[in-house]
């Protein structure tokens, strides 16, 4: 009888068989044990690569990073959060977990006066969109990229606009997220958060069996991505999870995904080809990319190939993916550092506004 998503969440709690064989290896993998002993000899993490996703153009945040910066660049080219942009915090975050020189950055070519300030020393590891399609290009391209350049690689995709509250969880969870994609080569792992309430701009993961391999680890039974409430009401009752959209698998395992739900997109991008820079930057032929449509990686892949996902709860992290002003108030008070100079006028701006709003809102009632 298969066990209900409550009853899996129970038995996480406790101490099981699946929990006593999980090795937690930041360096190596976990191998499965053919003799029944659960895991076996551990492999060093030279296919391990990362990916930033930083070619978004940040409209949501436009009014904000407008204040902040003066200028209409997208929210991962501005210090929001500190003294550092968020693709440089991104950049930090990956290099605890991967070596520096097996991260790629996917960008878009609009953004190059952005992007090469915080990545001048990375050239030869920029793979730059003409423009931007939607997360599925962006990531299938540089994974049809990473695949001539290490046919085993396991890559992490790594969106450049989150805050983790307590980052050493995030490690930990990504380098297990590592060690169950290289066991389970055929499945994808996605981080899933627990959420704090019915949000309806976020995917959510409905959780099912346990996988196996850690007593957090769930096969996937659906993918809703950016649910009517009633649903994210009834997700949030039934343990679901947030999508971090932090992802790892093996290169095919990603490819198989996009193959069964869009492969006229991956037969595109792999007619596509690709041209070196002076400075070893890799771009895309614009005239051929304008071609392909803009696709959605969560919408049009995740959500088609859930029964070959594997999700693995976050744990106590602190994750806001800054995805409106009011996230990333909210992630600034959470880190209880000081202030950056332009939160308080920017909440003094809004609060007049939104008072003022009211006052017309009740002269006209």
């Amino acid at each position: 009888m298969k066990q209900t998503a409550a009853a899996n969440r129970k038995q996480c709690h406790m101490t099981t068989p699946a929990s006593q064989d999980f090795l937690l290896l930041v360096t190596g993998t976990l191998e499965p044990d053919n003799s029944g002993g659960g895991v076996s000899e551990v492999h060093s993490p030279e296919h391990r690569w990362g990916v930033i996703l930083a070619g978004g153009d940040g409209l949501r945040l436009r009014d904000l990073t407008r204040f902040v910066c003066g200028d209409d660049r997208p929210k991962q080219f501005c210090p929001l959060l500190g003294k550092e942009t968020l693709l440089q915090e991104t950049r930090q975050r990956a290099e605890r977990s991967i070596a520096a020189d097996k991260i790629l950055y996917s960008l878009t070519r609009a953004h190059q006066d952005y992007y090469l300030d915080d990545l001048w020393d990375r050239s030869s590891q920029l793979v730059v969109q003409p423009g931007n399609k939607g997360t599925a290009p962006a990531i299938l391209y540089t994974l049809l990229h990473l695949a001539q350049k290490d046919p085993d690689a396991v890559a992490a995709f790594l969106p450049c606009d989150h805050y983790y509250s307590r980052e050493s969880i995030f490690t930990g969870a990504l380098a297990s997220a590592f060690a169950i994609a290289e066991a389970r080569p055929e499945s994808v792992v996605l981080l899933g958060a627990t959420p704090k309430g019915p949000e309806v701009e976020y995917g959510w993961i409905e959780p099912g069996e346990i996988a196996g391999l850690h007593p957090d680890a769930f096969l996937v039974i659906k993918f809703h991505e950016k649910p009517p409430l009633a649903i994210a009401e009834s997700l949030l009752r039934a343990g679901s999870l947030w999508n971090t959209f932090v992802m790892v698998g093996h290169i095919n395992a990603f490819l198989d995904l996009a193959e069964a739900s869009v492969p006229a997109l991956v037969r595109s991008l792999r007619s596509v080809p690709v041209f070196l820079t002076s400075d070893g930057e890799k771009r895309i032929v614009e005239r051929l990319y304008e071609r392909i449509d803009p696709v959605d990686f969560s919408r049009q892949v995740l959500s088609a190939g859930a029964r070959r996902l594997i999700t693995l709860r976050l744990g106590e992290a602190g994750w806001n993916d800054l995805g409106d002003p009011d996230r990333v108030i909210g992630a600034l008070l959470d880190s209880r550092v000081e202030l950056p100079g332009w939160a308080t006028p920017w909440r003094t701006a809004k609060h007049a506004t939104r008072t003022t709003v009211d006052r017309m809102s009740g002269a006209v009632a």
